[in-house]
C-alpha cells in the first residue's frame, strides 16, 4: 500500500518510481561495511547525471554532495543517509528483489535511507535551478554505520560537518505505519559498546580444581555477576546493561581449559553513566576475576554515544512533517536501546533523527530490525523525501 498523498507534494510519479527501482536495486546487491563501492558509485553517477558535484570521501566508500553555493551569512543544512548492509541472509524467498549475495542483505533498511537521500537531494537540485532553494544543503551518504568505530566519524574527520549549522536523518522503524515519523526530544537511542574478556590460566583436571584455575567457573561468574554488579553500582535510571552473545571454553568434560573468552554489548541509555562505564566495568571485572585466580584481558571498545535529538530539530521535522502530511501523521516515539553513530554528528552540531514508518498499513506482524526477513513499504521512500525537501525549504 503506498503512503498517503502528501500535501503540494514534490516527488513526481517518475522520480517515485525511478528511487523504489534504485531502492531495489541495493537490496538485490547488499555491501558491507566499507566494501560499499558498487553502491557509492551508483549515487555518484545518478547525482552527477543530475549537475551536481558529489565527491566520493577519502576512504573509497561514502559520498558528500553539496547543492547551492557556499555562502558566508549562511551555514548548510546537513541530511544524512548510510549505505551499508549486514551479514545477514535474505529470507524474503518470494521477492524479485531478493538479494544476490549469500549470507548478506539490506535487513536494517539502509537501501531506503540511501534512495530517500537521493530523491531528496534530486528534488532539491532541481528547486536550486528554479531559485527556490532558500538555504544550502549538503548530503551525506555514509559508510560503515553497522560496525565499531562507525562510518561517521570518517566521515567527521573528512570534514562533511565544516560549514553546517545542522544535521538531520531518518531511520527506518518496522513498528510504525508507513506515511508517519516517530519523534522524540532528547536521547532517542542508547550507547553501544562492545566487550571482550580473554581468560588464561594453566588449566588442568576436573577432579583437582583447587590446584588450578577453573576458568569455566571464572567465565561463568563474570557473565553472571558483571551485569549483576553493575545494576548495584550504577544509577538504574541509566539503563546500564550487558548482555553477553558468545561464551567459549574447552573440548572435554573432564580437562579444565587454559581458555576461555566471553563477549557481549555495553547498553547506556544515559550519556553521563556512558562515558563512566568502562573504569567502572574494569574495576568489577577486576574483582571478579581476582577471586577465581583468573587471568583476564579486556578488550572494551567504545562504540556510539546516545542519539541526543536537539529541541529546536525535533521541532523542525514536526514542523515540516505536518506541512506535507498534516499533524496526524506524526507519533512520539521512546528511548530505544539500540545504537545508532548518527550520534556522533550530533556531538559537533545539532540536528535530530526521526522514525520512518515502513509498516504496511492494516500489517499486524511482529518485525524488527536485523532479521532476514525484514522489509519495507516502499511508500516510505516518498514519505522520507518529502520529509527531507520539507525540512530544507523551512530551515
Amino acid at each position: 500500500m503506498d503512503a498517503p498523498a502528501a500535501r503540494a507534494g514534490v516527488l513526481s510519479q517518475d522520480l517515485r518510481a525511478e528511487l523504489i527501482a534504485f531502492r531495489r536495486d541495493l537490496h538485490r546487491h547488499p555491501e558491507l561495511a566499507r566494501q560499499e563501492v558498487r553502491t557509492t558509485e551508483k549515487v555518484r553517477a545518478r547525482l552527477e547525471q543530475a549537475g551536481l558535484a558529489p565527491k566520493v570521501l577519502p576512504n573509497g566508500t561514502g559520498v558528500v554532495c553539496d547543492i547551492g553555493p557556499d555562502d558566508p551569512a549562511r551555514k548548510r543544512l546537513a541530511l544524512r543517509a548510510d549505505l551499508d548492509a549486514l551479514p545477514v541472509p535474505d529470507m524474503k524467498k518470494d521477492a524479485p528483489y531478493r538479494s544476490t549475495v549469500d549470507g548478506r542483505s539490506h535487513a536494517c533498511g539502509h537501501d531506503v535511507h540511501t534512495s530517500i537521500l537521493l530523491g531528496a537531494g534530486l528534488v532539491l537540485a532541481g528547486l536550486n535551478e528554479q531559485g527556490r532553494l532558500t538555504r544550502p544543503v549538503r548530503l551525506v551518504f555514509q559508510a560503515a554505520e553497522e560496525i565499531m568505530p562507525g562510518g561517521a566519524l570518517d566521515a567527521i574527520k573528512a570534514g562533511v560537518l565544516n560549514g553546517v549549522e545542522r544535521i538531520f536523518a531518518v531511520h527506518c522503524d518496522p513498528k510504525v505505519t508507513v506515511g508517519r515519523i516517530g519523534l522524540r526530544q532528547g536521547p532517542i537511542t542508547s550507547a553501544a559498546d562492545r566487550l571482550k574478556l580473554v581468560l588464561d590460566g594453566p588449566g588442568g583436571h576436573s577432579a583437582r580444581p583447587h590446584l588450578t584455575t577453573d576458568l569455566v567457573m571464572a567465565a561463568a561468574k563474570l557473565a553472571t555477576e558483571l551485569p549483576a554488579a553493575l545494576n548495584r553500582r550504577v544509577d538504574p535510571r541509566a539503563g546500564l546493561s550487558i548482555v553477553w552473545g558468545r561464551i567459549e571454553a574447552g573440548h572435554a568434560a573432564n580437562v579444565i581449559p587454559q581458555h576461555a573468552e566471553i563477549e557481549g554489548t555495553v547498553r547506556c541509555l544515559d550519556t553521563t553513566a556512558w562515558r563512566d562505564a568502562p573504569d567502572l566495568v574494569h574495576e568489577v571485572i577486576d574483582q571478579i576475576a581476582a577471586i577465581y585466580r583468573a587471568k583476564c584481558e579486556i578488550t572494551y571498545q567504545r562504540g556510539v554515544p546516545p542519539v541526543d535529538n536537539e529541541a529546536a530539530s525535533v521541532e523542525l521535522l514536526r514542523e515540516a512533517m505536518t506541512a506535507r502530511f498534516g499533524a496526524q501523521a506524526i507519533e512520539d516515539t521512546e528511548q530505544s536501546l539500540g545504537g545508532e553513530d548518527f550520534s556522533w554528528y550530533l556531538e559537533q552540531v545539532p540536528g535530530a533523527l526521526a522514525r520512518l514508518g515502513v509498516r504496511a498499513v492494516g500489517d499486524t506482524a511482529p518485525h524488527d530490525l536485523h532479521q532476514g526477513d525484514f522489509d519495507v513499504d516502499e511508500g516510505a521512500i516518498a514519505v522520507g523525501v518529502e520529509l527531507f525537501t520539507a525540512v530544507a525549504l523551512l530551515s
